[in-house]
């Protein structure tokens, strides 16, 4: 039996996912842009997924657009904002996604002027509000706020709601990366006072290579990618249209099930946390308790040990997936830098569990049952 515990760096295709994605690509093959009959079927494709997405963050139609991936979303967003808003200073965490870390430090290289100030968090990923207030208090520089909702590696929800308030405020944008919440929680960029927020389908069993980001109406902001007119003039290229009609359906199953699927998935992590703290001496968790932490992700720290160093990778070898943080930082000997972040022990190790609806009890109880005995002295 193989044991698929990975679901914050991917989720499965779902059958119905599949069945809609092959149909339009079996039918639907006409380019978007064409004027005739194929192009126009796979152009309301695209504007019928748009609509669901709208819909579901609360957004209009007309600020819906199309990516291959949250990556290029957050990149689109970062980089436009920096000339075409005048942003001359960015504020973030040091435990963001990379695709935000990486950008505003290129941003910073290609324009020394802008300034970046990364908040303090604290052991459990969480950064102050006060914090962010302080520093839009002492300077009225036009300035850009960019946090994850939830944080992909350690679990840790940030308070959207409440810095958004505090950006509006101040008259500052908020960038919000949604992926790990997108498809999980109820998700409305009114109430959450966003100026930008992403996604992506395979976070919620879409499709690899299509995401999207929201841009508030009066946020115009020019391409990122040149070339053509699609998704009104925003970005180039022709339309992954497969990928868009997967995303659709992928989030409409989310949104219809997500009562069903929160309750089954908070109860797997449940119980897999109360038996790993029975079974396993010297534990911890890397987030916060009850609701400032995603249902569906457990970071566990392993106290320093030769077992615990090979942990991960004897349970690939016993057929259980996990990750020992973000899938796009894999193969990295050290702490990653949400962990360094949080000042998590460098002894100690991390392993990340992630559940979906698909997993069950048995998997849970199973996998404990190898984290107890490959963490035995033998």
């Amino acid at each position: 039996m193989r044991i698929y515990f990975d679901n914050a760096a991917t989720t499965p295709l779902l059958p119905q996912v599949w069945e809609k994605m092959s149909e339009v690509l079996k039918n639907d093959f006409g380019n978007p842009s064409s004027i005739h009959h194929y192009g126009r079927v796979s152009r309301s494709i695209i504007e019928d997924a748009r609509k669901k997405v709208a819909r579901t963050i609360g957004a209009s139609i007309g600020e819906i657009f199309f990516t291959s991936s949250a990556t290029e979303a957050n990149n689109t967003i970062l980089h436009r904002s920096a000339i075409d808003l005048g942003i001359s200073r960015f504020i973030s965490s040091p435990t963001e996604h990379h695709c935000v870390l990486h950008t505003l430090q290129h941003i910073q290289k290609e324009n020394p002027k802008i300034e970046v100030i990364w908040l303090q968090v604290d052991n459990h990923g969480c950064i102050d509000p006060a914090e962010l207030e302080s520093h839009l208090s002492a300077d009225p520089n036009k300035t850009m706020v960019s946090l994850m909702y939830g944080n992909n590696e350690i679990g840790t929800i940030h308070d959207i709601a409440t810095i958004g308030s505090i950006c509006k405020k101040h008259n500052a944008y908020l960038h919000c990366d949604a992926v790990q919440m997108i498809g999980k929680y109820e998700v409305d960029v009114q109430a959450l006072g966003v100026s930008f927020l992403s996604g992506t389908a395979h976070k919620f069993h879409g499709p690899k290579g299509s995401g999207f980001f929201y841009m508030k109406s009066d946020n115009i902001i020019q391409p990122y990618i040149y070339g053509g007119a699609q998704e009104r003039n925003m970005r180039a290229g022709t339309e992954n249209v497969a990928g868009i009609a997967g995303l659709a359906e992928a989030l409409t199953l989310a949104m219809g099930e997500m009562t069903h699927r929160r309750s089954h998935i908070s109860g797997l992590k449940q119980r897999f946390e109360e038996q790993l703290l029975n079974e396993v001496e010297g534990i911890l968790f890397n987030h916060p308790t009850g609701d400032q932490c995603m249902y569906h992700l457990s970071s566990v720290s392993f106290p320093e040990s030769s077992m615990a160093e090979m942990l991960m990778f004897n349970l690939d070898i016993e057929g259980i997936a996990a990750s020992s943080g973000s899938a796009c930082s894999a193969g990295i000997a050290e702490d990653s830098h949400v962990l360094q972040a949080i000042g998590h022990p460098q002894g100690r190790k991390t392993v990340r569990f992630s559940f979906s609806s698909l997993n069950t009890e048995e998997e849970v109880d199973a996998t404990v049952a190898k984290i107890k005995k490959l963490m035995t002295p033998r």
